[in-house]
């Protein structure tokens, strides 16, 4: 797919999912915008160096004033957002701030870079893509449970990400989403020895199919959610 000439931003980039993306996006001409919070993030990011990627220090993607400035002077093509997180935890053990938290996390964050891609798409009249990652119990809630306040977060990105995928057609804008199972990461794996890995999507394939929903190639399809679920 062929992203010469286009501008990127890929939050969540340094992760496992994001590194594979970007690698994907680099392969196809693109540069990258990566923001990062801690600077751990930026020594271990294998395109650090790479004079198509620049490396964009924020301090939380849930605030609009951060937001606001991360996109602030680029003119991104498309728009990625897989910066999140995870947390488990019965609904009588989550408390308001770890709801907060994972609201802020993953929903907030998500909704505050659409808006900033989409008033710079808006503003350049070309169009773009935006993709967002929501997760398996946005799709089956009832997988969700033991980790509601998660669930209830990638929830609100699927919907978001099929409301504004309707809202912004008309301005050459196509939203869409993947949502993936557990993917085989090496966090993942320590964290659950005994699974079966070869059944889990890897990383590149989920990134695969975020990229071409990112890419030109994308004519037509928007407000999906798309599960990346390989054989799990």
């Amino acid at each position: 797919m062929d992203f010469s000439g286009k501008e990127v931003v890929v939050t969540g980039g340094s992760g496992a999912l994001g590194t594979a993306v970007v690698a994907n996006l680099l392969g196809g001409g693109a540069s990258c915008i990566v923001p990062y919070v801690h600077e751990a993030e930026k020594q271990r990011f294998p395109h650090a160096g790479n004079s198509k990627v620049r490396l964009i220090a924020v301090t939380d993607l849930s605030d609009q004033a951060e937001v606001d400035k991360l996109f602030a002077g680029v003119n991104p093509y498309a728009s990625i957002h897989i910066a999140g997180g995870f947390a488990a935890g019965s609904v009588a053990e989550t408390d308001k701030a770890a709801l907060m938290a994972q609201l802020n996390g993953n929903l907030v964050s998500c909704f505050l870079c659409c808006r900033a891609a989409v008033k710079v798409m808006l503003a350049g009249k070309q169009g773009g893509r935006i993709v967002n990652v929501a997760a398996r119990p946005a799709l089956e809630p009832r997988t969700g449970a033991g980790m509601s306040a998660y669930t209830i977060a990638k929830n609100g990105v699927a919907a978001l990400t099929m409301s504004l995928a309707e809202e912004v057609a008309k301005d050459g804008i196509l939203v869409n989403a993947v949502a993936p199972s557990i993917m085989d990461t090496a966090a993942n794996r320590a964290a659950m020895s005994k699974a079966n890995f070869a059944l889990w999507p890897k990383v590149e394939e989920v990134a695969a199919t975020i990229v071409f929903l990112a890419s030109p190639d994308n004519r037509v399809t928007r407000g999906a959610v798309v599960p990346v679920y390989g054989k799990s």
